[in-house]
């Protein structure tokens, strides 16, 4: 984990938080990485608080993001006594539940802290990294 956290933002537990959590995202992201990737990030903010909505509990939800060079990490936390990492199966023509499909398809890494509702994803940055070839 990366000691310095980037942005720390407090949510309501209410509808506004999904657009809330974006716009925080995309002031802290905007000018540091592509189009494309911060959309990815914005989507599964998006479904993260979303479903701290839905499934958690207390009165805030706190968003929390470190961006370095490498990749963009971010938490999102409520109060919850704890989460299964479980991916539902789910009908095509289903509408809704798709959040942590969409989170395991789009991030490069995702997952839980074990007996909490601290569910975290990581966004790889595009270009080299140390020890791959063209690197001094």
């Amino acid at each position: 984990m990366l000691e310095k956290v980037d942005l720390e933002v407090e949510l309501p537990r209410a509808n506004a938080a999904p657009g809330l959590a974006r716009l925080a995202i995309r002031r802290l992201c905007a000018d540091r990485i592509e189009g494309d990737l911060l959309a990815d990030a914005e989507l599964l903010i998006s479904e993260l608080t979303s479903n701290a909505i839905l499934h958690g509990e207390g009165q805030t939800i706190t968003l929390l993001a470190w961006l370095d060079d490498d990749r963009l990490l971010v938490e999102v936390i409520d109060d919850g006594s704890g989460f299964e990492r479980e991916l539902r199966r789910r009908e095509f023509e289903q509408v809704g539940g798709w959040g942590l499909e969409l989170v395991e398809d789009v991030s490069s890494r995702w997952g839980v802290r074990e007996g909490t509702t601290h569910v975290w994803f990581e966004l790889e940055l595009p270009g080299p990294r140390l020890g791959e070839a063209g690197m001094p």
